[in-house]
């Protein structure tokens, strides 16, 4: 398991009714912090604890007050300041160097899951929402829900937040986004790396060759879907499974230039040609269209300059580039960027 939000819930859901939850949410920063506004991590009665708020340095001491949320069934904010020299952070000397608010809220079927039944159904259905969180109420009380963003287009891998004042509350709204979807177009040996840091990165991962020898289940074991259609019919299978980003790497021209072509009008968020760029332009021609026939950003030769050579390097150049293509950054150092 990993810890992407699907599948904390995924591991809460299974047992939500098996002892008492609490929900602890990242709700607002000053300076800098290891996570970012809108983050979870939920602990069991039992001392599971699912996710991550800090970079390990402060999960105890939250599972700490946790115990004293279930015990009391209110809710409770927490104040980290690694700038104070009276706080816990800063004589642990741990953090980096900003202060983190932390809301804890017990989880029941009394307050509804605080909407968290609704939002982890999105997330599974792939679609897009909303979700909101009392930060302080009166009467501690803790209250949270759900709304589905219907007809939304706009996909981002960031997890957007902004507080807001309404009827004598303060309250978090977290813009919930599924995790991204890859598919997969060939899947030889060097496709297995790349399927692997995927999923370890929570992602859905779909696998599409119809040549026998490939795209075997024993090396994909955990796919979400293994394709052996023509290529014809992946648009719809990208509208059904609302897939975001496509890489092609069928070490051939010929099944490459297909899927090419049966993808150019899909909205896709990436699509990536593995190969040099001799290559993309041999796909291009033997596909008949042009990259500005595209509706996705094309990318190709895929992937950021890493100096990758290995299967697995090359999986990791990849992915960063898709990754950073998805939360909109330009994959430079953050060295760099800091000094700019």
């Amino acid at each position: 398991m990993t810890n992407s939000l699907r599948d904390i819930l995924a591991q809460w859901y299974a047992n939500r009714d098996n002892g008492e939850w609490v929900l602890c949410t990242l709700y607002e920063i000053t300076g800098s912090s290891y996570r970012k506004p809108g983050a979870m991590m939920m602990i069991s009665g039992l001392g599971q604890r699912l996710g991550m708020l800090s970079g390990g340095c402060l999960e105890a001491d939250i599972q700490r007050h946790a115990k004293r949320v279930m015990a009391d069934q209110r809710a409770l904010t927490l104040t980290y300041d690694a700038t104070d020299e009276e706080d816990l952070t800063f004589q642990l000397g741990i953090g980096c160097g900003g202060v983190v608010h932390i809301l804890l809220q017990p989880v029941s079927k009394e307050n509804a899951y605080l909407g968290l039944k609704e939002l982890f159904t999105a997330l599974e259905t792939r679609q897009q929402g909303l979700y909101y969180q009392c930060i302080n109420p009166e009467d501690g009380e803790a209250q949270g829900y759900f709304e589905l963003a219907e007809g939304a287009k706009q996909w981002s891998l960031n997890r957007r937040t902004q507080l807001l004042e309404q009827g004598g509350c303060r309250w978090l709204q977290t813009h919930i986004n599924p995790e991204p979807h890859l598919l997969i177009a060939g899947a030889g040996g060097d496709a297995v790396p790349v399927y692997q840091m995927a999923k370890q990165l929570g992602w859905s991962v779909s696998l599409w060759d119809p040549r026998p020898a490939n795209a075997r289940r024993e090396y994909f074991q955990h796919a979400d879907f293994i394709l052996r259609d023509s290529a014809k019919k992946l648009a719809e299978f990208c509208h059904t499974q609302r897939i975001s980003s496509v890489i092609l790497m069928a070490h051939s021209v010929e099944l490459d230039s297909q899927v090419l072509r049966a993808l150019a009008q899909v909205p896709l968020n990436y699509l990536g040609m593995l190969g040099p760029a001799h290559r993309r332009a041999e796909v291009f021609a033997a596909s008949g269209i042009k990259k500005t026939d595209i509706t996705a950003p094309v990318f190709g030769p895929v992937g950021l300059n890493i100096g990758g050579e290995t299967p697995e390097s090359v999986a990791l150049s990849m992915l960063s580039e898709m990754h950073a293509s998805l939360c909109d950054r330009d994959g430079r150092s953050l060295s760099e960027w800091g000094m700019s």
